[in-house]
């Protein structure tokens, strides 16, 4: 029943968020090993009132391991994925790496939990912009089937990682004290400024972020005809992602309809009143679980479409909550026909 748990990456900042969902969602392991790489291999870190070390990440660290939630570089994915699966484990993995291949579910617990079931020993978890997007879409998709998606993302720098938002804090201080600041981890200084670039160049003027997007959409939502045309920005804003959406459906949906299909939808909190200005805004947002909808209106340039505005914490629901719904997902179905999947 997925009781003896590894967490790979614990020292990391999802992997950090990882353990503090275990503990809040009262996940029910029997034991829990941290594994890291070498240089992290012996730090303590506290889950649940108790100190547990940092061990070694190594094909021997899955022995009796029945599940494995992991946040790790795409390449340290590709090496270690295996080596827990041969030794009988589940990954969860929340890296790039598995994400197309087509024997590797992509899941999203509130959009498509029937493909969980699909898994040879690997199950990935989104990419975080595509994450907050789907489960917005999924029920306006199941009501009236999308067949267009329009979508400009403000990034946060923890997206980066902990060096992004450490880039994010020297940038402001410089900036502010008239000193030249040179980046490392972004492009160009990312303080009072926007950069309209993530990843790296990967088809027709579209970046590896975008096109990320672009299949993982149409894999979650289960429709390859889906058209997905994004633009990624970098901002400076530490935790919190945010997404300008206008989505075009094959059945015309009401104002009025869409608003009630998401405030319905699980995982989706709708705040949503212009007059009092009330919508979504990533310092609201961040320390939350849900993703945030606003700003819903009816396309005004024609075509059955709807625009709204989407907030959600990239490190909780666009990483580590996902990747803990999974599992809790898992073990949920595993007690259902009473043994592992």
């Amino acid at each position: 029943m997925y009781e003896n748990v590894a967490l790979v990456g614990a020292t990391g900042a999802v992997g950090r968020i990882v353990l503090e969902q275990l503990v809040q969602r009262e996940f029910p392991y029997r034991s829990l090993k941290l594994l890291a790489s070498s240089r992290s291999v012996g730090t303590e870190i506290e889950i649940g009132g108790k100190r547990l070390k940092v061990e070694l990440l190594e094909p021997q660290a899955f022995q009796d391991v029945d599940l494995v939630i992991a946040s790790t570089p795409d390449e340290v994915s590709k090496e270690f994925a295996p080596w827990a699966v041969n030794a009988g484990a589940v990954v969860v993995d929340e890296s790039g790496y598995w994400r197309m291949d087509p024997k590797v579910p992509l899941v999203v617990p509130e959009v498509n939990p029937d493909a969980v079931d699909q898994h040879s020993g690997i199950i990935a978890s989104p990419n975080c912009s595509t994450t907050q997007m789907v489960v917005a879409l999924a029920p306006l998709h199941q009501a009236a089937r999308v067949r267009r998606v329009v979508v400009s993302t403000y990034q946060a720098t923890s997206g980066a990682g902990i060096a992004g938002n450490e880039e994010l804090f020297q940038s402001v201080r410089g900036e502010l004290a008239g000193k030249t600041h040179s980046p490392s981890t972004f492009q160009y200084p990312i303080g009072f400024n926007l950069i309209p670039q993530i990843g790296s160049e990967k088809f027709e003027g579209y970046t590896s972020e975008e096109m990320k997007m672009v299949y993982e959409t149409r894999k979650i939502l289960g429709d390859e005809e889906i058209q997905v045309c994004p633009t990624c920005v970098r901002v400076p804003v530490t935790i919190g992602h945010s997404e300008s959406i206008l989505v075009e459906t094959e059945k015309p949906l009401s104002l009025d309809q869409a608003r009630s299909l998401l405030e319905d939808a699980e995982g989706v909190t709708v705040v949503d009143n212009l007059g009092d200005k009330k919508y979504p805004m990533p310092r609201d947002c961040s320390g939350t679980d849900d993703v945030f909808v606003g700003r819903i209106r009816q396309d005004i340039s024609g075509g059955n479409g709807i625009a709204f505005w989407c907030v959600s914490d990239n490190l909780r629901k666009g990483a580590a909550t996902n990747a803990v719904q999974i599992a809790e997902l898992m073990i949920r179905r595993a007690a259902a026909i009473g043994g592992k999947s």
